[in-house]
């Protein structure tokens, strides 16, 4: 996993953080999505994309067997991501920071001061045309939650894409 070091660039790079609870199921998974839509889109030298944990229960490990095997059926590879830990430098650190579910929001929230606010959001709000709110976690069910999950990540992902390419065209910078 590449790592960051530098706060986002005042020349319109972007950066986007995907946030679990373990870092080994939603948030790589909607890693994996974004970066490909990203790169697909042609900018992949102007959005950083990551992913990390609230809980420290994966530090380390890659995703879920599972995650991966239904991330591969539809051409994504997650196999070289490994989770981490969301840590208080993360809410500085990245333009977005993207809750799968209002509890791991609140966790974020509680890790970050009142100014980062802004850029914490749930997933599910790029996805306007779905009744979902949040990616409910596959962890302790079977194969099929876990292609549901990828249902509302790939469309969540396209209206993020939306909504970072309007930033970065507005900073001049698409």
């Amino acid at each position: 996993m590449p790592a960051f070091a530098d706060p986002p660039s005042p020349t319109g790079n972007l950066s986007v953080l995907f946030v679990c609870m373990g870092n080994i199921c939603r948030s790589p998974t909607a890693e994996g999505v974004f970066r490909r839509l990203v790169q697909e889109a042609g900018l992949a030298h102007k959005v950083f994309v990551d992913s990390a944990g609230t809980h420290d229960y994966h530090v380390g490990s890659p995703p879920d067997l599972r995650a991966q095997a239904a991330a591969r059926r539809r051409g994504y590879d997650l196999s070289n991501l490994r989770g981490r830990q969301f840590g208080f430098d993360d809410c500085l650190r990245f333009d977005y920071v993207i809750a799968m579910d209002r509890g791991n929001y609140n966790r974020i929230l509680s890790h970050c001061n009142a100014g980062a606010g802004g850029n914490i959001r749930l997933f599910m709000e790029f996805a306007p045309g779905r009744p979902e709110h949040e990616v409910p976690d596959p962890y302790s069910g079977g194969a099929q939650g876990f292609e549901y999950v990828l249902d509302l990540i790939e469309d969540a992902s396209r209206g993020l894409l939306e909504d970072v390419v309007k930033r970065l065209k507005a900073a001049g910078a698409a």
